[in-house]
């Protein structure tokens, strides 16, 4: 698994190695059921503390995309279609697009709203 970060972006740390993770799962070169690095070997490589990489791998928790198992460490859902990966990293763009746009959380709703009652 390539996992790349840029320590100049304003982007967080642990979201670059989520989003690197979300990718791999997108495009298939991470499957269910596949182990990811240890954090502290994953971290010793990226050359950021342990806990940043903890941090992105609970993230990736809260999105079902992981599972963090006691001696296993951190694997692939099994319930995690790829799709999910790649609309998860599709929601934290919008997200952020709408943010820096001035939107609120109501107004972005609604937009999305929008275009699915237009697209039905």
């Amino acid at each position: 698994m390539l996992v790349t970060i840029d320590h100049s972006s304003r982007t967080p740390l642990a979201e670059q190695i989520a989003a690197c993770v979300r990718k791999g799962l997108a495009d298939g070169t991470l499957r269910r059921g596949e182990r990811l690095p240890p954090a502290r070997a994953l971290a010793r490589t990226l050359e950021v503390n342990m806990h940043t990489v903890l941090r992105a791998y609970q993230l990736l928790k809260e999105e079902h995309l992981i599972e963090l198992r006691p001696s296993r460490g951190a694997v692939v859902s099994a319930e995690a279609p790829a799709s999910q990966a790649l609309l998860v990293e599709a929601c934290r763009h919008l997200v952020t697009l709408a943010r820096t746009q001035g939107l609120g959380e109501e107004e972005t709703i609604d937009l999305i709203r929008g275009h699915f009652r237009s697209s039905a």
